[in-house]
């Protein structure tokens, strides 16, 4: 049953909980949506927990570039777990209900893990700008420490500057409709029920994407241009094939996160008209990327596939 808070023209009302209504126009049968989303959250945690355990286990595999794919394996199982439990309650159970804290908390938690994702993504292009340009520095400069402070920048940065969302978010007023037409609390979602002018969440949103993505994309575009100009002065086309190989997997997972963002953006409106496209596109966009990131890794890079058979190998005599 719908909950639209009572007496909506009182302007002191304040509603308790929001409800995630689900996927606009398949209520009746948006239970069978589970058959693929629980297989998908299934293989993005199998997965990346696959590359935790074989990056910790072989030895061959500790270096710089494996230490980013792991940190990018956690952010990936943070990502997919910040939203789907709770898409998976609302299929299996009608668990529609949400408290605002809680809605707020998962607001948060999106924004900050993608917004780590597109950092991992920066690095990653940085660790093989150094390796193809520079690679007599590359011990030197990339190094375990590296990692260290990167990381620790990239999760200051992004725990930091998205803290205001769900802040500015919990500051508007709810005094009409609870029902979000969503299964995940999106801000401009959330804030769009609020009954007072919301125009600062909005340019809080345009100003963090810019600060954020736009400023990692722009640094990966340099990064990759600056790759390409020095491998088509290689001399060697077997030269430059293997520095584009090593290449290859980063690419296909940052065009695919960072299009699928500009997707979500530029679609925007077309969403308002048809609710169901902008509400898959949002979940999909947060647990497909978790669920073929190691897939593309395990494919592209010979190293790694190796010591994920070796680990596999390994489990199955154990057991």
């Amino acid at each position: 049953m719908f909950r639209v808070a009572r007496n909506s023209n009182n302007s002191s009302f304040q509603v308790s909980e929001f409800m995630l209504m689900g996927f606009p126009g398949l209520h009746e049968w948006q239970h069978w949506l589970s058959l693929p989303f629980c297989p998908l959250y299934l293989l993005a945690l199998g997965t990346n927990l696959l590359i935790l355990i074989t990056i910790n286990r072989e030895t061959a595999l500790n270096q710089p570039m494996y230490y980013f794919l792991a940190i990018l394996a956690v952010v990936d199982m943070g990502l997919a777990t910040t939203i789907m439990p709770k898409v998976l309650a609302i299929l299996w159970f009608n668990a529609k209900v949400i408290s605002l804290p809680e809605c707020f908390a998962q607001m948060y938690a999106m924004h900050c893990f993608v917004g780590m994702e597109s950092g991992i993504f920066l690095c990653m292009a940085i660790d093989r700008y150094v390796a193809i340009c520079q690679p007599l520095r590359y011990p030197s400069v990339i190094t375990e420490p590296f990692v260290v402070k990167a990381t620790i920048i990239m999760v200051l940065r992004n725990s930091l500057l998205t803290i205001p969302v769900p802040v500015l978010a919990a500051q508007r007023h709810y005094c009409s409709q609870n029902q979000i037409e969503h299964c995940l609390c999106s801000n401009l979602g959330v804030t769009s029920l609020s009954c007072d002018d919301r125009t600062i969440n909005s340019i809080y949103q345009l100003i963090l994407a810019w600060i954020l993505m736009g400023s990692d994309l722009g640094m990966i575009i340099l990064s990759y241009s600056l790759i390409l100009h020095s491998v088509l002065r290689l001399n060697s086309a077997e030269a430059a094939s293997k520095a584009l190989s090593t290449c290859s997997s980063h690419l296909i997972l940052i065009i695919f996160f960072y299009t699928t963002l500009v997707v979500i953006s530029v679609t925007h409106n077309v969403a308002k008209t048809i609710p169901l496209f902008g509400v898959l596109l949002n979940v999909l966009n947060n647990v497909i990327p978790p669920a073929l990131n190691p897939m593309v890794y395990a494919l592209k890079n010979k190293e790694l596939r190796q010591c994920l058979v070796k680990v596999l190998r390994l489990g199955i005599q154990s057991s």
